[in-house]
């Protein structure tokens, strides 16, 4: 064999081999497969929107999926999806709101793996049906994705972030003439939602037709209270303090400038609490401990504003695209009797028709009434209480608590309860109110519910505990050393404003008729 030749022979061999080896290796270098997911709701048989959690191949991660909103550790999709994956092995959760179970399960994506899933997601209950209307408060998501997300959690009521004190989605386009948009026949999401926040908290607005021109930065000046008068003066606006624990807490609710407080605010996350009240009045650690000081430290300052007779009705919010947490992850349930609209909905809200859960879906009633009833008597009355509930839970839940005057009066083991159906009635021979709390038992977040206040007033007076009048006014003095500006006259304004609050607290002290 000539030198040529043997050249030759040498480098088609080679080629050969090369060739083999490449189809050999070539689908593992970044071969895919893909898998159709068609989800349907069980009962009708049709697609429905739904959140994924996906996990895989090989690390764990979250996976993303094409063309459809994602956000931290899942994405949402309108019944129908093709994902196109690598090789490799999957586990996923599918869930669709608080009123579906969810669907969990696991998948392979082999070489040239192109298959079809349906996956069937069940209601187990339909608040809507007896009444009760999903909202969440806090929505941070981009505009284009509101309507999808809504429907993909089951959403009828959605407020979206769109604005606060150094950003606005409107920044580079004219806000819409109409804030307010319905699709889906009974779904409501309205875009002017803001927040402000400055060295004394954070606050949410709400109905307003543009978004508020705020100064710069989150400084003592101008304050909160300035902003929210302002506001007021100028609509009917609505607004909802995005924690309990900010140190202006007692200061807007002194100057009568506070609609609603999220006790289930964001700081609840799907898998973990904020550990920490950063900007805010710092809980005792030892009182409330991690994991679940922070949401049982927003509770006790709730019900410590309901010990001084006042009536503000909670409020949830989920904060889906700052906490990593999907949308209506924290939600409320407003009762809305007959047909469902948006207005009814915040007529009903203020009238304290609530409750707030990210977990267990609760329907009160006592003595006939709904939440934020107030059960007015003739002074040496004696008045009881026949608490009607229905309970509806996808997780383990220990005990149905029954709060009264900010303690805990009946603690019902949910196996009793869950085969009487029945809770304790509660007594009452002075002023007082009381609320129904249920936590599940999962040891990483803390899953609750909870519904807004019933109130007694015998000889239609308020319980006001003088514990809690002189918690706030301490709060408010401590609030108070904080503020130093440098300009006297700011210094003078913001000072007064913490001096009314201050006022308006020794009053309540001075009108405490409870320890």
């Amino acid at each position: 064999m000539s030198s040529q030749r043997s050249w030759q022979f040498f480098f088609e061999t080679i080629t050969v081999l090369l060739f083999t080896l490449w189809l050999s290796v070539a689908p593992a270098w970044g071969a895919n497969g893909q898998l159709e997911v068609i989800v349907v709701d069980k009962d009708t048989g049709k697609p429905t929107a739904c959140r994924m959690h996906l996990l895989g191949p090989n690390n764990n991660k979250p996976r993303k999926a094409d063309k459809v909103p994602f956000w931290h550790d899942h994405f949402v999709f309108p019944g129908k999806i093709l994902l196109k994956l690598p090789l490799g092995n999957y586990s996923f959760v599918l869930e669709r709101g608080l009123e579906y179970l969810d669907q969990q399960g696991r998948f392979t994506i082999n070489v040239f793996a192109d298959d079809s899933k349906q996956i069937e997601l069940r209601r187990f209950v339909d608040m809507s049906a007896e009444g009760w209307w999903s909202g969440d408060l806090d929505v941070r998501r981009p505009i284009g994705d509101i309507e999808l997300l809504m429907s993909a959690d089951d959403l009828h009521v959605a407020e979206v972030i769109s604005w606060s004190n150094d950003k606005s989605q409107w920044s580079a386009k004219t806000p819409p003439k109409q804030a307010l948009v319905r699709f889906d026949g009974n779904r409501y999401y309205h875009l002017m939602a803001g927040m402000v926040s400055r060295s004394g908290g954070e606050v949410f607005f709400f109905h307003l037709p543009t978004p508020l021109k705020i100064p710069g930065g989150g400084g003592e000046y101008p304050p909160l209270a300035k902003i929210i008068k302002e506001a007021k003066n100028q609509a009917q606006v609505w607004v909802d303090v995005s924690r309990p624990f900010w140190w202006d807490l007692p200061l807007l609710v002194a100057l009568n400038q506070v609609d609603s407080i999220q006790v289930a605010h964001s700081d609840i996350c799907r898998e973990t609490v904020v550990p920490h009240e950063t900007g805010g009045k710092p809980r005792d650690m030892v009182h409330y401990p991690n994991p679940y000081g922070n949401p049982q430290w927003s509770q006790y300052i709730y019900f410590q504003l309901l010990e001084c007779g006042l009536h503000i009705p909670p409020s949830a919010g989920s904060g889906s695209g700052a906490a990593p947490n999907p949308v209506g992850y924290n939600r409320m349930y407003v009762h809305v009797d007959g047909d469902f609209t948006y207005e009814k909905w915040w007529q009903n809200f203020r009238a304290g028709q609530v409750v707030i859960t990210n977990g267990p879906l609760m329907r009160p009633t006592v003595n006939g009434e709904l939440p934020g009833h107030v059960f007015q008597v003739e002074a040496g009355t004696q008045f009881d209480c026949d608490i009607g509930l229905t309970l509806s839970t996808r997780e383990p839940i220990s005990y149905l608590e029954i709060i009264k005057d900010g303690q805990i009066a009946h603690a019902i083991p949910f196996d009793e309860y869950s085969k009487s159906g029945k809770l304790p009635s509660l007594h009452f021979d002075k002023s007082g109110w009381f609320l129904i709390r249920a936590t599940t038992d999962l040891g990483k977040t803390y899953r609750f519910a909870m519904t807004a206040p019933y109130y007694v007033e015998i000889g239609y007076k308020p319980r006001i505990s003088k514990k809690a009048a002189q918690f706030f006014l301490d709060w408010i003095n401590d609030r108070t050393k904080q503020i130093n500006l440098d300009d006297p006259k700011q210094q003078r304004e913001v000072t007064d404003l913490h001096r009314q609050a201050r006022d308006f607290w020794q009053e309540m002290l001075s009108k405490a008729n409870a320890e």
